[in-house]
Order: structure tokens, then C-alpha cells, then sequence
């Protein structure tokens, strides 16, 4: 495999000749559209907001996307260390691929239901108690969930779960706005998508992205 089709590998999971050809394509592209937005990040940056605007087709993520300072040292380091990925449902958990660590969710977990029950929460949220019980200390995502979000940023703050970074991407227009800008204004590294625009894709698209930046 020359070194172009190992780049394009990278950036799509591209498996085939025509994949590598589509892949490239879809690069150029998506580079051209997002040039003058993300001619000031880094390397690392750049490479995750093209993969987001490409799993999105939606340009407008490289103006949205915003990182803290830290964020790629931070999760590359966890990621090299193989610490756990905690995620708020399986569709995210279920599109991260080829990551040697644990990726976990409890959202269907016994003890989650039970929470969720007692305390009158929502099941996002308790998964996350559940994570912190388990000792969790890694990386988390939330693409859907603002109620997750807010849960890791309550047991943060109150010293009981460890967070190497938060990838957070609720989508939603009830507290997910809200719940990402709360998560800017901690030490967290952290990534965002600012207004109510996110979701599963833009979830799994970071995490690939910055898996696939360990291999490179």
C-alpha cells in the first residue's frame, strides 16, 4: 500500500482500490471547502474537523468545532495508554473501530435502570454514576445526551470520576448548547460543537479521528 492509500486509509477506512480513489477525493474536497477556516489549527486539529465535515457533509462543522488547547495531547495520551472510551449510547460505542482499549456504556446496564429509577433521572445520566462507581478514567463521549454531559461535569467537580478529556457533542435544541458551553469553561480538555448541531457521527468521527492519529 503506497503512502497515499495509507493516508486515505486513515481518514475513511478505506479498504479497496476505488475506496483509496474515493477517499482521496473526498479529501480534496472537503479540504477546499474548509481551507481558510482551519488554516490556524494544528496538523492533529486540522485532520479531525476534516473528518467530522466529511461524516457530516456538512461544512459548517469547521466553524462550530472548537477544541481546548490540550485536547489532542491529552486524548493521545490516554488513547497510547489504552485507558478506557466511555460513550453516552451504543451507536457511538458501536462505530468506534479498531481501538485496542475498552470501549464502554452502561446505558443498558441493570444498575443504570435502577438509578435511573431511584433518583428520577435520565438513563444517560445514571449510566454515567454507574462509570464513575467502575472506576472509569479515560476518555468520554456524548453525542447524544446533554444530561450526560451535565452528569460528568457534576461528578467532576465533585472529584468522583476522572476524565483524561470529554468529547462533547449533544445534539439537541433542550440543554445541549448549554451543556457544552458548561464544559468550556472547565480544566477539561475538551472538544465541542457549539450551538445544538452534533450527534452520533460527530461523535464517532472525533474519536476514529484521534485513534487513527496514534497509528499515524
Amino acid at each position: 500500500m503506497s503512502k497515499r492509500d495509507s493516508k486515505a486509509t486513515m481518514f475513511m477506512g478505506a479498504s479497496t482500490k476505488q475506496g483509496y480513489e474515493i477517499a482521496e477525493k473526498s479529501r480534496e474536497i472537503v479540504r477546499s471547502l474548509i481551507a481558510d477556516k482551519t488554516k490556524e489549527l494544528s496538523n492533529e486539529e486540522r485532520s479531525i474537523v476534516e473528518r467530522i465535515v466529511h461524516s457530516t457533509a456538512d461544512p459548517e462543522y469547521a466553524d462550530i468545532t472548537k477544541m481546548s488547547k490540550d485536547f489532542v495531547r491529552a486524548s493521545r495520551n490516554s488513547i497510547e495508554n489504552k485507558k478506557d472510551i466511555l460513550t453516552d449510547i451504543n451507536m457511538v460505542k458501536t462505530g468506534i473501530n479498531k481501538y485496542p482499549g475498552e470501549v464502554n456504556c452502561y446505558i443498558k446496564d441493570e444498575r443504570t435502570v435502577k438509578i435511573a429509577k431511584e433518583y428520577n433521572i435520565t438513563r444517560a445520566a445514571a449510566a454515567i454514576r454507574v462509570a464513575a462507581e467502575n472506576d472509569f478514567n479515560g476518555i468520554a463521549v456524548v453525542g447524544n445526551a446533554p444530561t450526560a454531559l451535565l452528569e460528568i461535569l457534576n461528578l467532576f467537580n465533585k472529584g468522583k470520576i476522572n476524565v483524561c478529556s470529554v468529547i462533547g457533542v449533544p445534539v439537541g435544541f433542550v440543554a445541549a448548547a448549554e451543556s457544552k458551553k458548561a464544559l468550556e469553561q472547565t480544566e477539561i480538555p475538551y472538544l465541542v460543537t457549539e450551538g445544538p448541531k452534533g450527534g452520533t457521527p460527530v461523535a464517532v468521527a472525533a474519536v476514529n479521528s484521534l485513534i487513527n492519529l496514534k497509528k499515524e
